[in-house]
């Protein structure tokens, strides 16, 4: 193991920046020193004429060039829109051009990108806002039957009167400008259009821009994507461009990426999967990227065929809906050769399929949390498929991995089983003005802890047995019982609720609720519940499975047995 890099001890509400380029600097040879301004401007110069993104939903297409000169001009035209260095911009919006050419503008000038789950609801998107202090909303009409813009001005109905002008937001106090990417024809009074913020950028001078683009440095805070760690409630992850940018290189190293691959991304990019292992992978490699608005196994399916894609992403249940397509026969996927495998655990009969039925030999599988900008392992191109299947690979350049004892924090021996614990240039920041909650994760020698269970195999490969916390994921979304259950125990009928995590073959994991009614009520059967729930939050956040139950089992110290619970989930609901 490496000699021991600085302790970062907590001071306010993110770690010192100074005592943070220390850190850093002891894994200077595996960093990427450069803004993600800078490494686009790259591409445009050494590639100019290479696809960059292609949308196959509407046919749009950029080179790296063209897609390097629509950045300019939409930075410049944020500039002249009011927006300064250090202004908080949230993306409310699925994979949508638009999506990537903002995020590359923000970083351009500083401005820090904040993602948000396309899934939210009004109290959701309320709390991000607020809690992330906001200053703009790009945002879309609205996704599969809610509409955001009526959630946005429902919160600031102030938006309507007062959204051309001097916005002042009651619940939104920070808000000044939504900025929406629809047709301007169907544009909600009070909110500007992306050719607005274009032509803006026309006359904003040239030298201004380059002056505020230049004054960038790589290890500034550039994007806050929103997790729920291990409270319940999200939390902003602050990330450098430094954290992200050199990620995305040695995700795209380890798949053997080129300037002419071209990578399948239908995951969404509001997620650190599509953003870091995706969009900033193969702007490192200058890789074009296909990126596909909305999950449609037949789309995917189509767009791997006719754009020749070489690489393609997707949690373990997206590659078992293709492989289980009835017409994926007659597709030409020859073309595809690496990937990512993530989110979740892979079945083996899965990996085996997509390598031998969809030609992807140099597949890879990563692990990682939002915290750490994501990745912290990965297998590489060449690994065989026990490793690519039992394992999560082995520690990325630059990144250092322990297994501790979950309550002492002591380091513990290779072999035995415990929480997995990472430090290097992949730790946030910090959580935005949550000072305890990055304590809680972070200890002093500058150690992040992940809640995750694991241990090293005699390689040296990491191998994750389980979660410390407990955290539900389901196909890729990482989901708090907490929250689940705040929002069930307002519920009338509801006297107590526990959700625990259901294994599920399709989506890794499931959600379950054992529910306690108040006296003389009916039990709550599975369509009530999901009828109570629905537009009260996020569609994945609603429990499949209900059970009520009498009493929960209790400690002695009267705290739930959730384990008991998890037993009882798989026997209840196991098929």
């Amino acid at each position: 193991m490496p000699p021991r890099p600085p302790a970062l001890p907590l001071q306010g509400r993110v770690l010192p920046l100074t005592i943070y380029r220390r850190h850093t600097a002891f894994m200077q040879g595996h960093l990427v020193n450069m803004t993600i301004g800078q490494v686009l401007e790259r591409n445009a110069r050494e590639h100019p004429d290479s696809e960059a993104m292609v949308y196959p939903a509407t046919g749009k297409r950029y080179t790296w060039a063209s897609l390097n000169a629509e950045v300019d001009l939409l930075a410049r035209g944020l500039l002249a829109a009011g927006v300064k260095p250090g202004d908080r911009i949230s993306m409310w919006a699925t994979n949508v051009p638009e999506w990537l050419t903002v995020c590359y503008a923000c970083a351009k000038i500083g401005a820090i990108f904040v993602t948000v789950n396309t899934h939210y609801r009004r109290a959701e998107i309320e709390y991000l806002l607020s809690q992330s202090e906001s200053h703009y909303v790009f945002t879309i009409p609205g996704f599969r039957g809610f509409s955001y813009t009526d959630a946005l001005l429902d919160i600031a109905p102030e938006i309507a009167s007062d959204g051309r002008g001097e916005l002042r937001c009651a619940a939104l106090p920070f808000l000044k400008k939504v900025f929406y990417l629809g047709p301007e024809e169907s544009m909600p009074r009070g909110l500007w259009s992306y050719a607005e913020i274009l032509k803006g950028g026309e006359s904003w001078p040239e030298d201004a821009y380059r002056a505020t683009a230049d004054s960038q440095k790589a290890d500034d805070v550039i994007n806050m994507q929103y997790t729920s760690g291990t409270t319940g409630f999200p939390k902003g992850a602050m990330l450098t461009h430094q954290t992200i940018v050199t990620n995305g290189y040695w995700i795209g190293y380890h798949q053997r990426f080129t300037w002419e691959d071209r990578i399948c991304i239908p995951v969404p990019l509001f997620h650190c999967f599509g953003l870091v292992l995706g969009a900033m992978a193969a702007l490192n490699h200058a890789a074009c990227m296909v990126i596909l608005d909305i999950y449609s196994a037949f789309d995917i399916l189509v767009n791997v065929e006719k754009e020749r894609c070489t690489g393609l992403y997707g949690v373990p249940t997206m590659f078992i809906t293709l492989l289980q397509q009835k017409s994926f026969s007659k597709f030409d996927l020859s073309s595809l050769r690496t990937g990512i495998m993530a989110g979740s655990p892979c079945p083996i009969k899965t990996m085996r399929e997509t390598i031998e039925r969809m030609n992807m030999r140099d597949i890879t599988i990563c692990y990682g949390m939002t915290e750490t900008s994501p990745v912290v392992s990965q297998t590489e191109a060449g690994d065989s498929l026990e490793k690519s299947t039992s394992t999560v690979g082995r520690a990325m350049p630059g990144v250092e991995l322990k297994i501790v004892d979950p309550e002492t924090r002591e380091e513990l021996p290779r072999g035995q089983i415990g929480e997995v614990a990472v430090r290097g240039y992949v730790n946030m920041r910090g959580y935005y003005n949550l000072p305890e909650a990055t304590a809680a994760i972070l200890d002093s020698d500058g150690f992040i802890h992940t809640g995750d269970l694991g241990l090293f195999d005699p390689d040296g490969y990491l191998v994750i047995t389980g979660r410390w916390k407990d955290m539900i994921i389901r196909a890729g979304e990482n989901i708090y019982p907490s929250e689940v259950e705040e929002a069930l125990r307002s519920m009338p009928q509801v006297r107590d609720v526990a959700v625990v995590a259901v294994p599920s073959t399709l989506h890794g994991e499931e959600l379950g609720a054992f529910v306690i009614v108040h006296e003389g009520r009916d039990p709550v059967d599975a369509r009530e519940l999901r009828r109570y729930l629905r537009n009260r939050i996020a569609n994945y956040k609603i429990p499949r499975y209900v059970e009520t139950v009498a009493e929960f089992p209790l400690t002695a110290s009267g705290k739930i047995q959730k384990f008991k619970l998890r037993e009882m989930a798989a026997a209840l609901w196991a098929r």
